[in-house]
């Protein structure tokens, strides 16, 4: 006995294995012998695991939706119709879209631009951190620092940081001498012309007056994409609304009248599509309004967030379909990942792969 092993240690070990699928997806990189082509490396993440698996996954959801996309959809008719008119209805999917500001911050602001500069999405949901600080850029630089820098030191120096990157204070005073203006001339026209401001319609507003290709809102404003962001005060915005009631109050944005919209942008589409890089508000707020249509058709999320906690922001997509904000049939994917890194990747696979069929028949300026 003494040359045999344990049977309770063979019987562990060399436990005998259940067949797999033959069509089940074997494990297998990128073989750099083949040369350097980016394309396939990406194509080879599919098979590579772990997130790079969950990256594959995400693009192939998003190719479904610019698939749907780009047939037409039926034309809502009578009392709806008439309610709610927008382009966005008019295609085979709306394509919702959500990021946290510190995206806008870093240089994932090129690529949202590019989604607006060529109405490859349907509506954009945002923080204020997301509109100000786009707008901002316009006026004046940010910097690339470094996550160690002391805000003790930094903040005598009058600089601001964001993660390593570094905005000095000078910037947001750059913003009030433009802004306050344009909230003097919105106020004037909510009295003599009784305009009913909304942070949307404020966005759009923002956008035109930028009057800057460099900017998401400017696209956004010359395509009529509706950018909606329902914490609108919660930033530098914010303090220059809170500034400006006291040199010229009674400026009112409704934020009635744009749940109406965000939801109703979701209801009469005929299928929808949720891009979502981060979590909070941005997150809720976009599939919230798929609720409304008993859940959207295609998710991605893209964020570092767990569930542990109970946070929405961290919630896997399973958590959303229990809710009724995305569909039971669906097949949602959430790529544990730092947007900064994959969201390029996304947009190089997937929009920019197809920009020839989503820009045909656009009018271009």
């Amino acid at each position: 006995m003494a040359d045999r092993a344990p049977s309770v240690a063979m019987e562990a070990v060399l436990k005998p294995s259940c067949n797999l699928p033959e069509d089940m997806p074997k494990i297998r990189g990128y073989d750099f012998n083949q040369g350097v082509d980016l394309k396939a490396v990406i194509k080879s993440y599919l098979t590579t695991g772990f997130q790079a698996s969950s990256l594959g996954l995400a693009i192939q959801e998003i190719n479904r939706m610019i698939e749907k996309r780009l047939e037409p959809a039926e034309e809502n008719e009578g009392k709806e119709q008439k309610e709610f008119d927008n382009s966005s209805c008019k295609s085979g999917c709306t394509i919702f879209l959500g990021y946290t500001s510190n995206l806008i911050s870093s240089g994932i602001r090129e690529s949202i631009r590019y989604l607006a500069e060529h109405r490859m999405v349907d509506v954009i949901v945002t923080t204020a951190g997301g509109i100000e600080e786009d707008l901002i850029k316009c006026l004046a630089h940010t910097y690339l620092g470094d996550f160690n820098l002391p805000g003790k030191e930094l903040r005598l120096k009058g600089i601001n940081r964001i993660g390593n990157l570094l905005v000095p204070n000078d910037n947001y005073c750059k913003f009030e001498d433009w802004l306050i203006p344009i909230l003097d001339q919105m106020l004037l026209e909510q009295n003599t012309e009784g305009i009913c401001w909304t942070p949307s319609k404020m966005i759009h507003r923002l956008g035109k007056e930028i009057n800057n290709p460099d900017s998401v809102y400017y696209w956004a404003y010359k395509n009529d994409i509706p950018v909606f962001s329902p914490a609108l005060t919660d930033g530098s915005l914010g303090d220059m609304l809170y500034f400006h009631s006291y040199k010229n109050p009674g400026l009112v944005l409704d934020i009635v009248e744009d749940i109406r919209k965000i939801n109703s942008q979701a209801v009469y589409a005929k299928r929808t599509g949720m891009i979502i890089l981060g979590g909070g508000l941005v997150k809720h707020h976009i599939a919230n309004a798929n609720l409304m249509r008993n859940g959207a058709d295609y998710s991605v999320y893209v964020n570092t967030g767990q569930e542990f906690d109970g946070s929405d922001s961290g919630a896997r997509p399973d958590e959303a379909v229990s809710w009724g904000k995305i569909r039971t049939d669906a097949r949602p994917v959430k790529v544990y990942a730092d947007a900064s890194l994959v969201f390029p990747l996304i947009v190089a696979e997937t929009f920019a792969l197809h920009a020839d069929k989503l820009n045909a028949g656009k009018k271009t300026d």
